[in-house]
């Protein structure tokens, strides 16, 4: 079986692309591959994050690898907070705050329309190849659920009267943009494998 590193220490995100790959691959950890470096995000682009993710696992360990970059972006807020999302409160990974400022630059706002994005940035065998997921939805008013991570209790995905913070895993994982990211990551290494 292919193995292949994930270059993150986000125990949601390793949650949800596990369950998505479903022993496809065999999905390694930093902490697998004994990596305890923090990368540091300082691209500009979530394509520039995740691709320095994944060179800078290969760079040192020459594994197969990749690293993705999710964010938020908001029509009305011109995109943000996009690549900022974990940290646009001011501290890395507080979600509350972070839903409660995004509210906050919302009221009064009646163009609520947002979207999710994630880019992979897979390395394999020395080569980079990108696979982007976008899921459009609408910002609600208030928070709503307790399941998901980030801003899914303020996100609901076209076409669904629930947020993804009152989804399960595995209703999220059919439909949200690393969900298809990953498809399309694992679509390419299952052709590869032929």
């Amino acid at each position: 079986m292919q193995q292949l590193v994930f270059a993150t220490n986000n125990r949601h995100k390793l949650m949800e692309v596990s369950a998505k790959i479903k022993g496809q691959i065999t999905l390694l950890t930093l902490d697998d591959i004994g990596c305890t470096d923090e990368i540091e995000e300082t691209g500009l682009t979530f394509k520039a994050n995740a691709s320095i993710k994944s060179h800078y696992i290969w760079d040192k360990y020459q594994l197969n690898c990749f690293g993705d970059d999710s964010g938020l972006e908001i029509d009305a807020l011109n995109g943000e907070p996009g690549i900022y999302s974990a940290r646009y409160a001011g501290e890395y990974g507080n979600h509350k705050a972070n839903n409660d400022k995004v509210l906050g630059n919302l009221n009064g706002v009646s163009n609520r329309k947002a979207q999710f994005r994630t880019v992979i940035s897979l390395i394999w065998n020395g080569e980079a190849i990108f696979f982007e997921g976008i899921v459009a939805g609408t910002i609600r008013h208030e928070i709503s659920g307790t399941d998901g991570f980030g801003y899914d209790p303020i996100f609901q995905p076209d076409g669904y009267d629930i947020t993804f913070a009152e989804m399960n895993l595995e209703q999220k994982n059919s439909i949200s943009h690393r969900a298809i990211a990953v498809e399309k990551l694992i679509a390419f290494l299952n052709a590869r494998a032929v």
